[in-house]
């Protein structure tokens, strides 16, 4: 399992009926995900500790839930994303969705329709905030944000562009659109080419990092309210080249600090480099609490790092979890890498019960 979160774990099957185990002294058990993660039967299947010396005799499958640890990521098998889903499928995937809030499909063989159908299945989809831009020409269709260091012509893009240079904010912890008065639920990232090395994507649980927290904090986060843009986060990096166009399509917009992520119940952070100040606090005070928020939450016990393979599929709950790109040599090596992003269904301070007073 490609990920610095490693713990004991064990794969499950989402259906009750679906395999029937039959003892023997002999022969060890692989799931199909097992499988098609290792590329062969291993002697000793670390995601499977589980299941050994047993043989299976294999009906229909359900999905298959291999979690990284109990509650943060999981890697999805026995599913083909390119077909349509059966409906109990689209349940269980959701719920391990709600339960893991990062999720893996590995060897997914997608093209652009049916990575959007899949998408959809979480809700609208947003489209790229390069539309923006007159003078920009998209690479990838506009439901799409291109997370690629290709140009328009497929390209490795110029060490001066001005794309590279916007897009080096990805390597800040943040969560996607945010800095969208409408933020995000959802992200889809298909990997079509990845780099030799370097190139993965950490994450980090939310969800955890409040629980965390001593109590008097959380007592002080409750109700407080940032403001988020994309001009924050881009200025934490020096970057401060938008037109008019952008800077008055994405104004500033209020988000709130803490939310409840309505399916489970939990408590998360909801923290970005987009934010900037926090409401009702002195500028200097604000920005250090969200850095240090952000310092708390991205602690090595909250965070997993994802190795990608080509035609990765991973989905993320931006609700409840940041992340962010490492470096790799963006100048020879192409990543393009595709995303779809899903809307969420109202701002945070509406879904929290926050009224924002007028700044």
């Amino acid at each position: 399992m490609p990920g610095s979160l490693q713990q004991s774990h064990s794969c499950s099957n989402s259906g009750s009926s679906e395999i029937r185990l039959l003892v023997s002294p002999t022969l060890p058990i692989y799931s199909k995900a097992c499988v098609a993660r290792y590329g062969r039967v291993k002697s000793s299947c670390t995601i499977c500790p589980q299941a050994s010396k047993m043989a299976v005799e294999e009906l229909p499958m359900a999905i298959t839930v291999c979690p990284v640890t109990p509650s943060f990521v999981a890697e999805i098998g026995d599913i083909d994303l390119s077909r349509p889903l059966e409906p109990a499928d689209l349940v269980a995937i959701k719920d391990a969705f709600t339960t893991y809030a990062v999720l893996i499909f590995p060897d997914q063989h997608l093209s652009q329709d049916q990575h959007l159908d899949f998408a959809k299945t979480f809700g609208p989809l947003e489209t790229t905030i390069a539309l923006f831009r007159k003078d920009t020409k998209l690479r990838v269709r506009k439901e799409f944000a291109d997370v690629s260091n290709l140009d328009p012509d497929n390209a490795v893009w110029g060490e001066n562009s001005r794309q590279r240079l916007f897009q080096l904010g990805n390597r800040l912890w943040h969560t996607d659109s945010s800095f969208k008065r409408l933020p995000a639920r959802a992200s889809l990232l298909y990997a079509r080419s990845i780099p030799p090395i370097g190139g993965h994507t950490e994450f980090a649980d939310e969800r955890a990092a409040y629980e965390a927290l001593p109590e008097n904090m959380k007592r002080r986060l409750q109700g407080l309210v940032a403001e988020h843009s994309i001009f924050n986060s881009r200025a934490r990096l020096g970057f401060t080249e938008f037109s008019d166009e952008e800077r008055q399509g994405m104004p500033p917009v209020p988000q709130a600090l803490v939310r409840t992520i309505p399916e489970s119940g939990r408590k998360s952070l909801y923290l970005a480099s987009h934010a900037g100040r926090i409401f009702g606090m002195p500028e200097p005070d604000g920005r250090a609490l969200i850095d240090g928020l952000i310092a708390h939450a991205t602690q090595r016990q909250f965070v997993y790092t994802h190795r990608w393979r080509v035609n990765d599929l991973v989905i993320w709950d931006n609700r409840c979890t940041m992340h962010r790109g490492s470096e790799f040599d963006d100048l020879r090596w192409k990543r393009d890498m595709q995303r779809a992003t899903v809307s969420d269904v109202a701002n945070t301070c509406e879904q929290e019960g926050i009224t924002v007073a007028a700044a």
